[in-house]
């Protein structure tokens, strides 16, 4: 009996030390384990938006990261940008999904999987999503399209430096070359007799305190090229511009030149010249102005005012000399207003017998110009012009001949006293109008149409001459004579008949015998 209780005892010990033992093994997983199942991969986040309005309210976490990385301006307007790039006409989706609630599009050619679903959901709700199926599983969704919109942007960002028609490159602080575009290789290119070598060469040595822009040039094999760098410093680097100025250069060449043949024409002219700018203060004189006036170049170098030049020249007595000082500044005032607002011409009598003839212009940007001339000459020849004309007219008057000097085309250039006496001061204006005056009264004399033909025709070396009735019907011997220039003058004398007529008018006993001289004389006139 004792027995069996011990063997039982000890059977029941060892499988409680056996249980005691797997519970141990297994705690300590030291035993078999149980088949687990395959957890599955994440799925990446779906890059959606939602818009109210067009206006962005709710994205994912891949989505912002998308379009915070896009370029532009507005949340609509970006993403709809870059969405043109791979799809076809995806704003025609928009009208889809109005009408049906949704509408999906698939992607250009070369981006196959790419997908575009758009949700309709009223309200003017916009859901978007953009979906690739191959990148649904790999957890960089997000990432993949993000560095797609950073490779494209850096792709257009490249083909525009090298397509640039400048030279672009970096300098570190040692002054070497570190990064350039295209069009700087291709300059260093044709510098270099071998091959292209890095760092490259520095077409261009700036030093290094050159800030903002500066111009420099590059000695080519045939020619000079200028370019205008502008330098944009950064940190532990500078970036330099390089735009070609070429036809700066020759423009500002071919303007210098100019200014120096107008300079040295200024110099040679005898007129002189006071150009003023916006504030009336002197930039630009020539020598004559001096010799005219007798200011000192120390004063007009100085480069004073209109109102200082003008007081100037009053002092050296080269203005006419006004009746007080409140005039002559009001002369001043008006000088200038007229000369800035259009020509102003304006002739000095100056205190020396001079006479200077003042022309004001207005010039672009409010400036104005004067010239100063000297007219003492052509005013003396004016003058004697005009008393030789006064002359000649005193002498016609004093000729007993009624005298009158017609053009070529039948003007009236110049008729005596004489002339006025017997046809009536201003009887007419031309030729034309005195013969239709002789006419009505001398018409049924013989002599009207020989006078007629005469300056018709004025011809002839010799004089032509005849016999008219006056306006009293007294006989008037005419006389036409052909000057230069296809100008004739016309003389009239009263003719013995004159006489003859007034004593056979006075009863006589030999009345018959005067009756029939006179008409002897007339008809041997005509």
């Amino acid at each position: 009996m004792t027995d069996g209780i011990t063997v039982g005892l000890a059977l029941a010990a060892g499988i409680a030390s056996v249980l005691v033992g797997l519970a141990l093994a297994q705690w300590m997983g030291m035993g078999p384990r149980a088949p687990r199942t395959p957890a599955a991969r994440p799925e990446a986040e779906p890059v959606a938006f939602l818009f109210r309005d067009r206006r962005l309210i709710d994205a994912t976490g891949t989505a912002r990261s998308l379009i915070d990385a896009l370029p532009g301006e507005g949340d609509w307007s970006r993403l709809w940008t870059w969405l043109a790039q791979r799809f076809d006409s995806p704003q025609r989706l928009l009208e889809q999904a109005a009408l049906d609630g949704t509408a999906t599009l698939a992607a250009q050619e070369g981006l196959s999987g790419l997908r575009l679903d758009l949700q309709d959901l009223g309200g003017g709700l916009i859901r978007v999503e953009i979906a690739d199926p191959g990148l649904e599983h790999a957890g960089i969704t997000v990432n993949a399209h993000s560095l797609a919109a950073l490779e494209d942007e850096l792709s257009i960002l490249r083909d525009s430096v090298d397509h640039a028609p400048v030279l672009i490159w970096r300098e570190n602080d040692a002054g070497a070359v570190v990064w350039a575009n295209a069009a700087y290789l291709c300059a260093v290119e044709a510098q270099l007799t071998d091959e292209t070598r890095w760092p490259l060469p520095r077409l261009i040595s700036l030093p290094p305190e050159a800030e903002g822009t500066t111009r420099a040039q590059i000695e080519g094999d045939d020619q000079l090229r200028w370019f205008d760098c502008h330098l944009q410093p950064g940190e532990g680097h500078r970036t330099i511009f390089a735009v070609p100025a070429d036809s700066a250069v020759r423009a500002e060449r071919s303007l210098r030149e100019f200014v120096q043949t107008l300079t040295k024409t200024f110099a040679d002219l005898p007129t002189g010249l006071a150009i003023f700018d916006r504030d009336r203060r002197l930039q630009l004189f020539n020598p004559a102005l001096m010799d005219l006036t007798g200011l000192s170049i120390g004063f007009l170098t100085g480069r004073p005012t209109l109102h200082a030049l003008l007081d100037g020249l009053r002092e050296l007595r080269m203005v006419p000399e006004p009746k007080d000082y409140a005039s002559w500044r009001n002369t001043i005032a008006t000088l200038e207003a007229e000369a800035a607002s259009g020509r102003h011409v304006e002739t000095w009598s100056l205190p020396g017998g001079q006479t200077y003839r003042v022309t004001g212009r207005p010039h672009p940007d409010g400036a104005i110009a004067f010239l100063f001339e000297d007219i003492t000459g052509e005013i003396a020849m004016t003058r004697r012009f005009k008393a030789e004309l006064s002359l000649g007219a005193e002498i016609l008057d004093g000729i007993d001949a009624a005298v009158a000097i017609f053009d070529s085309d039948g003007r009236v250039l110049s008729a005596n006293r004489a002339f006025e006496g017997i046809w009536g001061a201003k009887a007419a204006e031309s030729l034309r109008g005195y013969l239709d005056l002789w006419r009505r009264i001398a018409a049924d004399s013989p002599g009207y149409q020989s006078l007629r033909r005469a300056l018709a025709s004025g011809r002839g070396d010799a004089p032509l001459h005849g016999a008219i009735a006056g306006p009293d019907r007294s006989i008037l011997s005419w006389r036409v004579r052909p000057l230069s220039a296809g100008r004739r003058m016309v003389q009239f004398v009263p003719s013995v008949t004159a006489t003859l007529a007034a004593e056979a008018a006075a009863p006589s006993p030999g009345r018959e015998a005067t009756d029939g001289a006179a008409a002897r004389v007339a008809a041997g006139a005509a």
